[in-house]
């Protein structure tokens, strides 16, 4: 199963639109995982008409529309991967520690909010993974998104994806 990973959307307070290679990449995925901050309804509404499945959550931006549509924290087996996706995890000192005790019996944690990639792994197991934000790089150099793969029960071929400066 390919997975596409993005999180802090902010659209469109960030940009008008979703960039033209994550939407192409929404296509070729199984199933698309947003973590949070999407602001407007009209992107989960454009990723629920395009992706074969959507995991998504809601973050601090999101108003009461969305709230409404989903959950804090959502929750999915893929390819026999047992995945988490929550927007926020708290600061990034203790973060491993302390998702691996919030999310017992999970693989891997999807989150954002901080719209910095990471990739680290909990010593438990738990595999964290931010795809940071494809439309506000913020402090980072780039906008990104990341790309996985789910199969067997493992998870493989995590891919961050730096998207080209507008």
């Amino acid at each position: 199963m390919r997975l596409l990973l993005m999180s802090d959307t902010h659209v469109p307070k960030r940009a008008r639109g979703l960039p033209g290679p994550l939407l192409a990449e929404v296509g070729r995925a199984d199933v698309v995982m947003h973590a949070g901050d999407w602001v407007d309804v009209a992107t989960l509404e454009l990723l629920e008409g395009r992706a074969g499945r959507l995991v998504g959550v809601y973050g601090n931006n999101d108003g009461p529309r969305l709230r409404a549509r989903l959950p804090e924290v959502a929750r999915a087996e893929i390819g026999g991967v047992r995945f988490a996706v929550v927007h926020e995890t708290g600061d990034a000192r203790g973060r491993e520690e302390r998702c691996a005790q919030r999310f017992p019996g999970v693989d891997v944690l999807v989150f954002g909010h901080s719209h910095i990639p990471w990739d680290t792994t909990a010593p438990g197991g738990l595999r964290l993974l931010n795809p940071g934000s494809p439309t506000d790089r913020r402090r980072q150099p780039h906008c990104t998104y990341m790309t996985a793969e789910a199969a067997d029960g493992r998870l493989s071929g995590v891919r961050l994806h730096r998207l080209p400066t507008a």
